[in-house]
């Protein structure tokens, strides 16, 4: 009986894309092209895995393992029973993100592991290698050795082959928002001397430059029933180039990080891995790393803009502060002028019964009022008051009408913390509610099983404009290449009181923002957000025709999404598809720029491109901006200048 050619051949090429020695002891996964690979090892009974790409070693040897409370850590001594290989495709729609549909192949393993004393507990390790990432996460089996799952910490290394440059978010505790800037520093400049280990605490996700291997980032998905991971360099060493795994304790029980019954699954441990770091941005890793859509009906998920009454001080038409409904009212009309999807009241109409109105705003009537305009209402919540109250809250705000929720102070992402998260997402789904997490955690990927949370704020925002200089150009440039890769970035862009950094002054009223007014504007092409802020006192916008690109811009779920360059902290041009027309954001920070651009990303065919771009002036007249039409071409060329702090936002329409 002959065997088909293919057939062998197609054998062969699979089995080279992993192999198992018992003499050393190893297993290997790599990519579907090859090209990234993964290898884990149980060398001295200590459980092992190590990066490589494009045949360099981007991690050395780090150690894995579960440190179970009142035991030994499980992973310094064991063996592999059993290891099975498969490939799978991921194939799935989103409704909100980066682009509409991703499909994507990778390879992936289960080690099954047994501990060679004691009890001999046992442990699996699954893992996937796609083509620019490697992720693993540990499955706790059921066993008669153990009645259930306390874990205390999580003994998992991330060892770079050498120093690298990290983009590190360096945050006070387990209790941050974080809202703080990715410092630039090499990675041993994270570690204390002296053998002291680091009190440095990192949030994810972490971006870092491998010089002569590859650009690097560390997070992580789907958190169910788990705690969130930080990262802390421990080698106490002036040398030192490793990051330790360390799982947020509980608030209550600090001694025990997540607790649960087995079988038990730990979030994904994911290596991103690209010679440039504008990959990441286009990456779908983090939502492919979550489970399925959970909700049936989808069709009542909206994206959009929306008008918001916080930012400029909740000025009436009058220029003065009132919150009232008839304020609320007026920035309604605002959005309803504007075509804007959404108004977002923010504090103070209720108070700890988030059920009853104060006098001053009625919810319920302003909701009546934006529908007749064909305005959808999202209302501000305190967390701890959602956390008390939604049972009968959310209900509630289902018979008014509101479409949605921003959920503030959240400032936790312990394993109860985490349930918080999947608990409003799921119960706002029953009730048809919008959420929009804010003083809150990284995004992991949530947005696939619960496509109706449309947003995080867990960034040094444009909000900080009011009261100091951190919401300047180096961090809106660094935040796309870090905070941006898990998407949903509710930055609330919109400023139009544009000044130079030598006239800025924060203040909580009629603010004014440093940066180009088209610096401004690329914001909502390059910040990946389907509930975009339109931040300002709607009288800034009158008469002003470069706020047209704000209402033609839309805030939904982009179909491509193309980075044309990028460096984090000093340049970024993106792309983004929708409904057929294509809309680019150029933004640079202090330094003057000049790029010409290829238009290889338009599909075939001719545009008209809609320009705002700065003036020759704008440096220092940071108000002034051009706007023009110019017809092009797929594979033609633009030129674009940017002046310091600038940028430009164009639409290209096709012509048909």
């Amino acid at each position: 009986m002959l065997l088909n050619f293919k057939f062998i051949a197609a054998l062969v090429l699979f089995a080279a894309q992993f192999s198992l020695s018992a003499q050393e002891k190893e297993t290997v996964l790599k990519s579907p092209d090859g090209e990234l690979s993964i290898t884990f090892r149980t060398n001295e009974a200590k459980l092992t895995y190590e990066v490589e790409y494009k045949n360099k070693l981007l991690m050395e040897p780090s150690a894995m393992g579960l440190e179970l409370q009142g035991s030994r850590v499980l992973g310094e001594n064991v063996a592999v029973t059993r290891s099975a290989f498969s490939q799978g495709e991921d194939n799935y729609r989103l409704l909100s993100g980066r682009t509409d549909t991703v499909s994507e192949k990778y390879n992936a393993v289960v080690l099954e592991l047994t501990e060679q004393t004691g009890n001999a507990r046992r442990m699996n390790v699954e893992a996937r290698a796609y083509n620019d990432a490697v992720a693993f996460r540990y499955l706790m089996p059921e066993q008669k050795s153990l009645t259930g799952y306390q874990l205390k910490n999580e003994k998992t290394e991330f060892r770079m082959v050498k120093d690298a440059i990290a983009y590190a978010l360096v945050l006070p505790n387990f209790k941050s928002g974080y809202e703080s800037e990715f410092q630039k520093t090499p990675v041993s400049g994270l570690a204390n001397q002296g053998g002291v280990p680091s009190k440095y605490l990192v949030g994810l996700p972490l971006l870092m430059k491998v010089d002569g291997v590859a650009w690097a980032v560390i997070s992580e998905a789907d958190l169910e029933s788990n705690s969130a991971m930080y990262l802390c360099n421990t080698t106490g060493s002036w040398a030192g180039h490793r990051f330790d795994a360390v799982v947020a304790p509980g608030q209550s029980d600090p001694e025990v990080a997540v607790t649960g019954k087995l079988p038990h699954k730990t979030a994904w441990r994911i290596i991103m891995v690209a010679l440039e770091p504008t990959h990441f941005i286009e990456s779908n890793i983090l939502t492919s790393l979550n489970p399925e859509n959970r909700i049936d009906d989808v069709s009542w998920i909206t994206t959009g803009k929306s008008a918001w009454d916080w930012w400029n001080g909740s000025l009436n038409r009058e220029g003065v502060k009132a919150y009232t409904t008839e304020t609320m009212k007026y920035y309604v009309d605002f959005a309803a002028e504007s075509g804007f999807e959404f108004m977002t009241v923010d504090a103070g109409w209720s108070g700890k019964d988030i059920t009853v109105c104060r006098d001053n705003v009625n919810i319920p009537e302003v909701v009546e009022y934006a529908k007749k305009k064909g305005v959808k209402v999202i209302i501000w919540l305190y967390s701890e008051n959602v956390w008390n109250q939604m049972d009968e809250a959310f209900p509630l705000y289902e018979k008014w009408g509101v479409a949605g929720m921003k959920i503030d102070f959240i400032l936790r992402d312990d394993q109860a913390g985490i349930d918080f998260y999947y608990r409003v997402a799921e119960k706002a789904a029953k009730h048809k509610l919008l959420v929009d997490f804010h003083g809150c955690t990284k995004p992991w990927g949530l947005q696939r099983t619960y496509p109706n949370v449309i947003g995080y704020e867990a960034i040094l925002g444009m909000e900080n404009s009011l009261v100091g200089v951190r919401d300047y150009p180096e961090n809106r440039l660094t935040a796309p290449f870090t905070r941006m890769i898990g998407g949903l970035m509710d930055y609330t862009p919109g400023a139009f009181d544009n000044v130079t950094r030598e006239a800025f002054s924060p203040r909580s009223e009629k603010p004014m923002a440093v940066g180009t007014r088209a610096h401004h504007l690329a914001m909502y092409v390059v910040y990946e957000s389907p509930f975009q802020m339109v931040s300002d006192w709607p009288e800034r916008y009158k008469n002003e025709p470069a706020f047209e690109f704000i209402r033609q811009v839309p805030a939904a779920s982009w179909e491509k999404t193309k980075v044309l360059n990028g460096k984090p902290g000093e340049y970024i041009t993106v792309a983004r598809k929708k409904d057929g027309d294509w809309y680019l954001g150029a933004m640079t920070d202090w330094t003057p720029r000049e790029f010409t651009l290829s238009l290889d990303f338009l599909e075939n065919g001719n545009y008209l491109a809609e320009i705002y771009a700065d003036a020759p002036d704008s440096g220092t007249n940071p108000k002034k901006i051009t706007i023009r039409n110019e017809k092009v071409k797929a594979g033609g060329k633009l030129n674009i200048r940017m002046a310091e702090a600038g940028g430009a936002a164009i639409r290209f329409k096709k012509i048909k």
